[in-house]
């Protein structure tokens, strides 16, 4: 099981292994330490982004990653989520910084002046953190807004084996091949771009006018494929819109949980999502509710899954642990992908019957009928031609916009009237 160290207390010394790792539980969702005995203390740490690790690239010994974020909420400070949960030697941090991204078309490494912070851990500006182990980073003064990029730079100085990644982020992000580059206001020590998220996996903030924070858990779709890159229009994000448009009592924050090619029952590009709900669904920060958008892979990938009821298992598991912990859970229909290779009549089949099932099976709180949103009226086996990127599988902008905007708001955090 993977590891969470809250950094609250004292540290040794960089070289020795860190021994506050403790299970993962359920998300903080009462009231953070403001930072530096603010008057802010009591408001609560809300989960403002994330990207779920897939799996690990090699280590990048000497060099400055600029990771590019995306806020769904705001807030009056900032703590990141660092992560070795896939690595196999200890990690260690040379040195990690947060500022806001300066604007651009397109925007690159360039920090806005003034907004870099440094982040700490226990007060120290390097650690070293143990494999198979989440970090999560002391807080930070720093005034975030809504729908902003945020830039999380990491120097890793020496070779600290695999490192923990999320491969698809669909935003470019930035290496620095030498040096400590962290504190660098202007980027362009940042000369080679990446479409990978390195180390980091969410960014909390204090004080958002929010109620908590929604966990989007899924796969390619969800993750983003098919939409345009460096724009946010990944479903989850017009979901994040949506919702900042509601009165504050029921505003979330939005969690990527997608991983491209994830499965439901099993590994494979990442863990599975019944494997992965501690570290990606349960422990993330002022989570509310689920929404899960999973299956299509298990019909279609290698072993493919021909029982219908086996989906149908996994995801009363899901919603049995969630309801366990008072979270709300969405479940969405499966998509449809005819036209693409993997497309057989038996596994349409059994999407038809696994969809039946997410609509009048009664398990989930409410169903966003993500299928029939997308679905051609002239072929229901296919993605509608508007919405299609041409791999007959994943969604365009377009498309993406149609899914999100089918999730019922009512559904995650219901009205007080």
């Amino acid at each position: 099981m993977t590891r969470v160290i809250m950094v609250r207390h004292l540290v040794a010394a960089l070289a020795t292994v860190l021994t506050l790792a403790t299970p993962c539980a359920r998300a903080d969702t009462g009231p953070g330490p403001a930072p530096g005995g603010d008057p802010a203390a009591g408001r609560r740490w809300t989960g403002t982004w994330e990207a779920a690790p897939s799996g690990t690239a090699p280590a990048r010994p000497g060099a400055s990653i600029r990771n590019v974020v995306h806020t769904s909420v705001g807030g009056e400070a900032v703590r990141v989520r660092l992560s070795n949960r896939l690595g196999t030697e200890p990690l260690l941090l040379g040195a990690v910084t947060v500022a806001l991204q300066e604007p651009g078309e397109p925007a690159g490494p360039d920090a806005v002046p003034g907004s870099m912070r440094t982040v700490t851990f226990a007060g120290a500006g390097s650690v070293v953190v143990p494999p198979g182990t989440d970090l999560v980073g002391d807080p930070v003064r720093l005034r975030i807004p809504a729908d902003a990029n945020l830039l999380i730079s990491v120097h890793t100085p020496a070779d600290s084996g695999p490192a923990t990644y999320h491969r698809s982020a669909h935003q470019t992000n930035f290496l620095a091949r030498e040096g400590d580059r962290t504190t660098d206001e202007r980027g362009t020590r940042y000369t080679v771009g990446l479409d990978n998220w390195f180390y980091v996996t969410g960014v909390d903030v204090l004080g958002a006018p929010a109620a908590g924070s929604v966990v989007t858990l899924g796969d390619s779709i969800t993750d983003g494929t098919g939409s345009t890159p460096d724009t946010n229009h990944r479903w989850p994000d017009r979901l994040a819109a949506r919702l900042r448009d509601l009165p504050p009592y029921r505003r979330l924050g939005v969690l990527n949980a997608g991983i491209s090619g994830n499965r439901l029952l099993l590994p494979g590009s990442g863990p599975s999502a019944l494997d992965r709900l501690d570290a990606d669904v349960f422990s993330r920060t002022g989570v509310r509710a689920v929404i899960v958008m999973e299956g299509v892979n298990d019909i279609k990938g290698t072993p493919e899954q021909r029982d219908p009821r086996a989906l149908e298992d996994a995801y009363r598991r899901i919603v049995t642990r969630a309801h366990a912990l008072g979270l709300r859970v969405v479940g969405a229909t499966i998509t449809p992908y005819g036209g693409h290779p993997a497309w057989t009549e038996a596994r349409e089949a059994v999407r038809q019957e696994v969809n039946a099932f997410l609509r009048q099976g009664g398990l989930f709180d409410a169903v966003a009928d993500f299928d029939a949103a997308v679905r051609d009226p002239a072929d229901p086996y296919r993605i509608r031609p508007a919405y299609d990127p041409g791999d007959h599988l994943h969604f365009n902008d377009a498309g993406m916009r149609a899914m999100a905007d089918t999730v019922d708001l009512g559904t995650l955090v219901p009205d007080r009237s």
